[in-house]
Order: structure tokens, then sequence, then C-alpha cells
């Protein structure tokens, strides 16, 4: 089974708002932004044009590999709300 197949069996009720709040303007000055690279469900996105990081996170697995590799510490991260968020399931 690869990685789509896996997250394929999970199940999201996503808040209104975001649980994932990056500093921007920690994020613009970011050389490597691992972020993009660690997330196994692509939550973040470089948007250069717009000089912003996309958050999806809507998406999140809510692993907290971000935090960890996020070089300025700058994303404040939550676990979302209530009954909101990722719902694993046997599978």
């Amino acid at each position: 089974m690869n990685l789509d197949d896996k997250l394929a069996t999970l199940k999201y009720t996503p808040d209104s708002v975001s649980h994932l709040k990056p500093n921007n303007a920690d994020c613009k000055t970011c050389k490597n932004r691992p972020c993009e690279n660690v997330c196994p469900a692509g939550v973040y996105e470089w948007l250069e044009d717009e000089q912003k990081l996309l958050v999806k996170y809507e998406n999140c697995l809510e692993c907290g590999a971000c935090r960890i590799v996020c070089e300025k510490q700058s994303l404040d991260w939550e676990y979302p709300k209530g009954t909101k968020g990722v719902m694993f399931k046997k599978g």
C-alpha cells in the first residue's frame, strides 16, 4: 500500500479556521522551507509570487513534523478543537 492509498483511509472533519499559523515574515527569510518537504500530506506550499506560505490545513495529519523541522520555530501549531481534524481508523 503506497502513501496515497494510506491517506485515502483517513476521514477529515476540517474546522472553519486553521490550527496551523505560520509567521509569514519568518517564512519569507527561510531558505530551505523544510515544512514543504517533511509534511506527508502536502499541507505547505510556498507561493513565490505572493511571498507567502499557503497552508492547506484541512489535510493536516496532526503528526507535528512541521513544527519540529521549522528552522525558525515560527509555526503556531495546535490540535484542532473538539471533533475537528483527522480521524484515524483501523484498516
